[in-house]
């Protein structure tokens, strides 16, 4: 070896080597923003924002999401689907976001 490699960082002393190779074309990254929720729990917090506003105006008539005793459930079994109101609207194909 015709030099000292301190840090490992020198390339190869080879009598054969042909120099730098070519530069390869590379996608730029794909970056997906982090928020600070999960899906689950924004879903769940549009639904609680939703029975909370249902309440005030009058219209929770329905059983809560968060009524834990309502969707109990034995290990072994499927935990029980939250049925979301049925709500009276001008559009009949309108569904909110948060139901999807």
């Amino acid at each position: 070896m015709s030099k000292i490699d301190t840090q490992g960082m020198s390339g190869p002393v080879d009598p054969n080597y042909k120099g730098k190779p070519k530069a390869q074309p590379h996608k730029p990254a794909v970056v997906r923003p982090r928020r600070l929720f999960t899906e689950t729990y924004a879903k769940e917090l549009k639904i609680l924002i939703n029975e909370v506003l249902d309440e005030r105006e009058g219209q929770f008539t329905y059983d809560s999401y968060f009524d834990t005793e309502k969707f109990e459930y034995r290990v072994g079994e499927e935990e029980p689907l939250y049925k979301p109101p049925m709500r009276v609207s001008i559009d009949p194909n309108w569904k909110p976001a948060y139901y999807q």
